[in-house]
This record gives structure tokens, C-alpha cells and sequence, in this order.
């Protein structure tokens, strides 16, 4: 008889397909989740180029050539590297499987998927169209590859269901918000609500005492003002687009730009791929990898104009940093417990940090420059001076261990409710 020890995480994209691994602890173990293997299958689709690059239970990683025409195949190579790895046949091991969807509409909760949750993510399609779309193929092919066994949607935007209407409204004609969705959704949400959790544990207290204000900073940069463990905002809105300045995203910007370039001559599609593709870090300063921007900016002084470029980058980017830290500030009446810093430049970047949080001290925000210097990455800590009022965490965070702990959850309450009927 199969154990249905283990829990898989699915983060399906357009032409890959991410996996994680989790072996479920026993109950007398406190149900812990531990990561046992993890991987990507890439250029799925192109089955001539496609491969999977994996590791598993502390191995190197191996990549091999796997013809993977569809997330079908490509789930079956999964599960085939698996069963190799592990004992028997791997998909009997598994005891649900947990999907990263982008966009859930008005769902607050992750959510057994059946065929009305199916239904729900393909109507968010129209607002997520580079991800739902595969995010539903991922969900289909896992529905094959582990037939009968329950899967569950986490959505991005659920954490941020909690915003007040005067959060999540544009000042656009009503009819736009009741007849065709348009409102602000967030997302980063699993990440948000991992990092709250974490963020409760380290300050000792309960997360419905918590007040945070949370910088989710890396490629994608979004950040959220939390009160009682909740969300009651964030800066990206209907799409991933609002808000900070990113990797190849502008965040905010006049919205007259758009009519102005059509007017100009440049097609819908276009100003749209120049805004999410070609603008952030990559349009000011020619590249969308901060580091080489943050070396220019605070590394020895380097002249030329690619440099000043940089430098221009690092600092529009931390000043929307800021210009949204102090608006949560308020939004939480000054009772801000710890600003959390979080993703590949809120845990990497000791000069951003502090850059951030320069002359707070008026907000009772006081950094360490030791503690904020010898914060090591993939650690937790609290980089605050002994007299900060307001904690500064540097908090990795772990979507996909969220994911996989919400998934348990779901699929426990779902069993929990059938025993009772």
C-alpha cells in the first residue's frame, strides 16, 4: 500500500514547468514539510531542445534531454526522474499536489480545484494572460499524471483580498470595477503571507497583533502594508505592473504616456511590451541585473556614461522604495512593528537596506550597520539597532514551502468536512 508521504508544488509557466518535493513529516513529528528534491523543465514545447535540470535528495543536479511537446510530457518526466530517485512508482507516493496561480479573481483562500475553480482561473485569464493560461496547463497535466489525487489552487492575489475598497479602487467609472473586474488585485500574496508568519514568529508575537510593512525586492519588486496579519495594501494593482520600478517593468508612470506614444505612431501591443519588457533596470541602464547597477553605485566611483546611467537606476529605485515605505507608514497610523525585507535584493543588498532606511530615525527606524553588514544570506535577522522602536528584518522567504503548507491545510479541511457529513 502506497505511503502518499510526499507533497509536489507545480509553478507552471509558458514553457517551463518548476517542481518542488516535499516529504510530510509524521503527526508526532508536528506534520513538519521538508524538501526532498526540486527542478525545471525548460523550453517545453520545443521538443527538440527541451530538458529537465533536477536534484534530489541532497544530489547534485543532472540535467537531460527530454522530448517534452507539452506540460503533459513534461510531468511525466518529472515523475519518471522522480520514481528513479526515490522507490517504486513515484506517483503513488504523493499525497497532493499544490499549483502557484498567478490570478483567482475574487477568491480568498486557496481552493481544491474542481470545475468551477478551473472555471474561475480561466475568466482571470483576461487579467493574468501571460500566466494563468499555463498555469492551467500545469493543472491539467498534473490532474493525468496524478489521477485521483487532490490537487489545490494557491493563488498570488489572495492574500490581498483583505484590502479596504478605498485600497483597491481606481478612480475610473464605476461601471469598470462591477461590469469588467478592474480593481487592484496584488500579488507576490504568497510570499506576503509566508513572510507574515515568519515575521510573527521572530517579533514573539501573534500574527493578528502584527503590523508590518513588507518589501517583497527582486526582479519583480512589489511591497505591502500588513495590519493584524492582513493586507491592507500593496503597491501592485489590477497587473504585476504597478508600483515599483523593476527588473524590466517601470511600475508607476503617467498614464497619458501610453495615448501620447499612440498618437505617435507605437501599436497597443508595443507600448505594452515596452513597459513590462524593455523598461525598469534594462531601459535606464541598458541591463536588468541590479548587481552590476548596485556595484556602480556603491563600489568605487566609475566615470562614463553607462555608470551615471546606473547610478540613475539605483537611486529612481530607491526612492520609490521609500516614497511607498513612508505611505504605509501612515496607512498603519505610525504602529509599524518591523519593516520586512525579503526576495533577491531585500536579503542580498546590505547598502539598500540601509538606503532604504536612511533618516527614518524620526519613524523610530534605526539600522545596525554591523548587524546589517554581517546579515548572511538565506538566514534570518534583525538588523535594527538595540534602541529601533521598529524591528528591520531580512526574512528569505519560500513560496513554494507556502504553497505546499497551505496545500496540506486545504486538502486536511476538506477531509476533516467529508468525515463529518
Amino acid at each position: 500500500m502506497a505511503l502518499r508521504n510526499k507533497l509536489m508544488v507545480i509553478n507552471a509557466g509558458s514553457s517551463s514547468l518548476k517542481f518542488k518535493l516535499f516529504q510530510m513529516g509524521q503527526a508526532g513529528e508536528g506534520g513538519a514539510l521538508s524538501a526532498i528534491a526540486s527542478g525545471v523543465c525548460e523550453r517545453v514545447g520545443d521538443p527538440s531542445a527541451s530538458f529537465l535540470r533536477a536534484k534530489a535528495n541532497g544530489s547534485e543536479e543532472s540535467k537531460a534531454q527530454h522530448a517534452m511537446p507539452d506540460h503533459t510530457s513534461a510531468l511525466g518526466a518529472v515523475a519518471q526522474y522522480l520514481s528513479s530517485a526515490f522507490t517504486g512508482d513515484f506517483t503513488k507516493d504523493v499525497h497532493g499536489v499544490g499549483h502557484r496561480v498567478v490570478h483567482g479573481r475574487h477568491m480568498s483562500q486557496p481552493a481544491l480545484i474542481s470545475a468551477e475553480v478551473r472555471s474561475t482561473i480561466e475568466q482571470a485569464a483576461d487579467l493574468a494572460p501571460l500566466h494563468n493560461p499555463p498555469n492551467l496547463m500545469g493543472i491539467d497535466a498534473a490532474l493525468q499524471t496524478f489521477a485521483g489525487v487532490p490537487q489545490v489552487a494557491v493563488f498570488d492575489t489572495a492574500f490581498h483580498q483583505t484590502m479596504p475598497p478605498a485600497a483597491f479602487m481606481y478612480a475610473l467609472p464605476y461601471e469598470l470595477y462591477t461590469d469588467r473586474a478592474i480593481r487592484r488585485y496584488g500579488f507576490h500574496g504568497t510570499s506576503y503571507k509566508y513572510l507574515t508568519t515568519q515575521a510573527a514568529k521572530m517579533l514573539g508575537k501573534p500574527e493578528a497583533e502584527t503590523n508590518l510593512v513588507i518589501c517583497h525586492l527582486g526582479a519583480g519588486s512589489s511591497m505591502c502594508a500588513v495590519q493584524g496579519g492582513r493586507s491592507v495594501d500593496t503597491s501592485m494593482g489590477l497587473t504585476p505592473l504597478e508600483g515599483l520600478m523593476m527588473g524590466t517593468r517601470c511600475g508607476d508612470i503617467d498614464p497619458a504616456i501610453t495615448s501620447y506614444l499612440a498618437a505617435k505612431g507605437m501599436s497597443p501591443k508595443e507600448i505594452d511590451q515596452m513597459m513590462n519588457k524593455k523598461s525598469g533596470f534594462l531601459g535606464l541602464a541598458g541591463n536588468a541585473d541590479l548587481r552590476n547597477h548596485a556595484e556602480a553605485r556603491f563600489g568605487p566611483h566609475v566615470g562614463g556614461d553607462a555608470a551615471e546611467r546606473s547610478r540613475l537606476a539605483v537611486d529612481v529605485y530607491i526612492r520609490r522604495v521609500r516614497k511607498y515605505l513612508g505611505a504605509y507608514f501612515m496607512h498603519l497610523d505610525g504602529q509599524v512593528d518591523a519593516i520586512v525585507f525579503s526576495a533577491g535584493i531585500g536579503e542580498n543588498s546590505a547598502p539598500m537596506r540601509r538606503e532604504f532606511c536612511r533618516g527614518m530615525e524620526f519613524a523610530g527606524v534605526k539600522i545596525d550597520e554591523a548587524k546589517n553588514e554581517g546579515a548572511g544570506v538565506g538566514k534570518a535577522a534583525d538588523v535594527a539597532a538595540a534602541d529601533s522602536r521598529v524591528r528591520i528584518l531580512v526574512l528569505p522567504t519560500d513560496e513554494e514551502l507556502s504553497i505546499a503548507q497551505q496545500t496540506v491545510d486545504v486538502i486536511a479541511a476538506a477531509s476533516s468536512s467529508a468525515a463529518a457529513v
